[in-house]
């Protein structure tokens, strides 16, 4: 049955553009509009020839843009890996703004910088749909070495007879962004801003690993991190690496670049590490060598010692008392209580893992609240050649909203999502060598203590829950996404919920 689309003007309701138009879906019996919108490039005849374009984003063109994208981006945003609206229907886009960073002048490529809010049900009263960043390339005829880039082909609307594809895929395309990024300024909504003088034509390549958001690689010197999903407000990825900047951290790559549109942070541009590998792959290749990982592990630890502190001298600071303890620990219950409810397999272990955060909402004022990285875990470290640990992706858990990933936490947060990686990684070795875990979990605690002057097992309470709260998150996602893994998490949950 196909979909039709109709359009009205609407006032946006986010921070990020201050106007907006909406397409909404409906279901019409027997309609062959939508159906003839959109058809594969291999589908358009030979004959068939395109019409000049005007700017699509002057009033007319802007009006009739979306519904003519909807119908093709409602098929190919969920099959996108940052798409956080899988297994829920698309039922209307909000176009928040549209910016022609290369003209659409129907003589080559164009490149359409959109912004647009995707409804679905089932969100949280009161938010706001969420709102992605899209690039798309526009051409008459897309190259073969295009192809897997293809979204669709256009028949009508003001890109009538074009065909849009995935924009970042396109060297020239993805240069000229890079180009853009060279030179402070504005184009349209978007604001450049450029920390230091940035070498000119790097050749662009797109990363294909698995990630929340899209990243580009510029002449092996730079990467370019796209945010996909953007909410107003600093985003902590771009935030934090300032502010160690400022601090004279060497352990986080300074950003060198970045853009916006109102009060959301689009893209950052930071140094790219050059042959450095990930700790996750590190720690698999020690076990699979049947090697210790427990130097590694140590300097690690001095190394996020050494963000931590650097956070508390850049960012304010507070101290944690026991009406805040009560209130992370109460939150930590909620989420027990929800991830129960939708695997049930956690509720035999729901008495012992209360009783865990009961202890930690006992607290006594003895620790702090600064910001941390707030998703930390083996695969967001890099060792260089020279053996030195950097820290990366400080965006915090993406499926969180902006505002609580940007909320102070005691250290122990990001130490506890270091413990369970090195739990993760033990667990992919068979047969599955729990004291090599331990070793590591030690080591790493100790070189925290090393260079901060504080052992974060001198806190077992807060440190226990804030690991439970992450088991009990990873027993949710692996559930959903990974069910063969779920016996990783379960094995902690067993352990932390035997209160010691």
């Amino acid at each position: 049955m196909p979909e039709t689309a109709s359009t009205t003007e609407s006032t946006a309701s986010a921070e990020v553009i201050g106007s907006a138009e909406t397409t909404g879906s409906t279901e019409a019996a027997g309609s062959a509009e939508s159906a003839a919108a959109v058809e594969s490039a291999a589908a358009v005849e030979a004959t068939e020839t395109t019409a000049p374009v005007t700017s699509v984003t002057s009033a007319g063109p802007r009006r009739a843009l979306l519904p003519a994208l909807a119908p093709l981006l409602r098929t190919w945003l969920p099959r996108q890996r940052w798409f956080a609206g899988k297994g829920r229907p698309v039922t209307g886009f909000t176009l928040e703004s549209a910016t022609e960073l290369l003209p659409l002048d129907g003589t080559g490529p164009g490149l359409l910088h959109l912004l647009v809010r995707v409804e679905q049900p089932g969100r949280p009263a009161g938010a706001p749909a969420d709102c992605y960043q899209l690039l798309l390339g526009v051409r008459p005829e897309l190259p073969p070495r295009l192809a897997p880039a293809l979204i669709g082909r256009i028949r009508q609307g003001p890109l009538a007879g074009r065909t849009v594809y995935e924009g970042l895929r396109d060297p020239r395309l993805a240069g000229l962004l890079y180009e853009r990024l060279r030179t402070p300024g504005r184009t349209g909504p978007l604001r450049f801003h450029t920390g230091t003088g940035l070498p000119p034509t790097l050749a662009p390549r797109m990363l294909d690993a698995e990630q929340s958001n899209s990243s580009l690689v510029f002449g092996e010197s730079f990467i370019l991190k796209i945010f996909r999903r953007v909410s107003p407000g600093a985003n902590p990825d771009l935030e934090l690496p300032l502010a160690l900047a400022r601090a004279g951290c060497a352990r986080v790559p300074a950003p060198v670049a970045w853009f916006e549109a109102g009060a959301a942070t689009l893209g950052v541009l930071q140094p790219y590490l050059r042959g450095s590998r990930d700790g996750w792959r590190l720690a698999l290749d020690a076990l699979a060598d049947g090697r210790e990982f427990t130097t590694e592990a140590h300097a690690l630890g001095r190394a996020t010692a050494e963000v931590h502190l650097a956070l508390a001298t850049a960012l304010p600071t507070e101290r944690l008392e026991r009406d805040r303890a009560a209130s992370l620990a109460a939150a930590m219950g909620t989420r027990l209580d929800a991830a129960a409810q939708a695997v049930p397999a956690l509720l035999p272990y729901v008495p012992g893992l209360r009783a865990v955060f009961a202890a930690a909402g006992d607290a006594t004022g003895t620790g702090r609240l600064q910001r941390v990285h707030g998703d930390l875990h083996l695969g967001q470290t890099l060792r260089g050649s020279d053996g030195a640990w950097t820290v990366i992706d400080f965006e915090g858990e993406p499926a969180k909203p902006l505002d609580e990933r940007r909320t102070s936490h005691p250290p122990v947060r990001d130490i506890a999502g270091m413990l369970r990686s090195f739990d993760y990684a033990a667990r992919t070795h068979q047969p599955w060598n729990p004291d090599w875990s331990a070793r590591c979990r030690d080591a790493y605690c100790a070189g925290y203590a090393e260079a901060s002057g504080a052992d974060p097992r001198d806190d077992p309470a807060l440190l226990r829950a804030y690991e439970t709260d992450k088991a009990v998150y990873e027993v949710l996602y692996e559930a959903r996404h990974r069910p063969d893994w779920l016996p990783v998490p379960m094995a902690a949950i067993a352990r932390l919920a035997t209160v010691p």
